[in-house]
Parts: C-alpha cells; structure tokens; sequence
C-alpha cells in the first residue's frame, strides 16, 4: 500500500461513525464501473481467511 493510501486509510478509521458510511457510499457509487478483473480463487480464499480469523477475534473478546 502506498503512503497516500494509507494515510487515507488512516484519517477514514479516524472519522465518525456516521462520516465512514457516507465516504464508503460515496466511494462504492465512484468505482462501480470500474472494470475488475475477477478474483482469482487464492484471492478468494485468502479474502475469506483473513474475514474468518477477525470474526474468531470479536467472539473471542
């Protein structure tokens, strides 16, 4: 990830509640023609491991 990108990410995780739905909204309507390539199924897998191992954290807190 570059700085900018994670300076992004940064000041997102800093906002309000309320501001990161509407800048994650605002966002998805900009990039939902972008033309993707689909993902491939290591992505996939990697993508569902790393959702279920954060899941596994909140449950355990």
């Amino acid at each position: 990830m570059t700085t900018n990108t994670q300076e992004l990410i940064t000041s997102f995780d800093a906002l309000p509640e309320v501001a990161k739905f509407e800048v994650a909204a605002e966002i998805l309507r900009r990039t939902r023609d972008f033309k993707l390539p689909p993902l491939t199924d290591d992505e996939l897998v990697a993508n569902a491991e790393s959702l279920f191992l954060e899941l596994d954290q909140r449950e355990s807190s």
